[in-house]
């Protein structure tokens, strides 16, 4: 249902890892037909979704929505790409300026617009030493955000002219950015992975990493942009 763009790869690319690691990994792929025990897991993931699509389940979750509360204030891990992060916020407003209630986990809201921004992107964190590359298709922004995850180099923040851009709260971390990101931006792949593992085993002896391919086209990209 929230799995434009191929967004689902975010997945794919940290069971990988996670295997690498020797770590055993269970993913279950849940939808508006299932009760949901978020208790049962140890990272959620939500990707990007048309409009529509993104209404029908945000419908679906707001009957979980103290329980996602307590999940995200427990440092529960959420990765939220794409236009989902609008689904934590307070409404969402759409282009017919009809306001629906969203979750309400964190203070700002969203709103659709009749214009579209497309636009490679490159952002800052404070939590990573390099930077963190994406590609953005939104037709809607965010607004009053206070948990800002990205400063931004190049692209699209929030809104148009905003100079940051993204959600970090705990371990939830949510992102317009598509594409998918953990696959395109080695070293936040890396810091997810780590900090999955050390949730459970702060002693736990990391593995090398396989990520040459990776690498390879992360910088590839680099070079193209500056």
């Amino acid at each position: 249902l929230l799995n434009l763009y191929g967004d689902s790869g975010n997945v794919k690319v940290l069971k990988k890892q996670l295997d690498n690691q020797g770590i055993n990994t269970e993913i279950h792929f849940l939808t508006t037909d299932d009760e949901l025990d978020f208790n049962k897991y140890d990272l959620i993931y939500i990707g990007a979704g048309t409009e529509n699509n993104q209404k029908i389940a945000l419908k679906h979750l707001t009957k979980y929505k103290d329980d996602i509360k307590n999940c995200i204030e427990n440092n529960k891990f959420f990765l939220i790409t794409g236009n989902s992060i609008e689904m934590f916020g307070k409404y969402i407003i759409d282009k017919n300026e009809n306001k629906y209630e969203a979750l309400g986990i964190f203070p700002y809201h969203a709103k659709e617009t009749n214009f579209r921004m497309i636009e490679d992107c490159i952002f800052k964190s404070e939590f990573l030493n390099d930077y963190v590359i994406g590609f953005q298709n939104q037709s809607s922004t965010i607004f009053e955000n206070v948990n800002q995850m990205f400063e931004v180099i190049s692209g699209i923040g929030s809104h148009p002219n905003s100079q940051t851009e993204g959600v970090l709260y705990n371990n939830f971390y949510g992102t317009y950015l598509i594409g998918p990101v953990l696959a395109r931006n080695p070293e936040f792949l890396i810091h997810i992975t780590k900090k999955l593992i050390t949730s459970k085993d702060r002693e736990y002896k990391f593995k090398d990493w396989d990520l040459d391919i990776e690498k390879k086209a992360y910088k590839n990209f680099l070079e193209n942009k500056f």
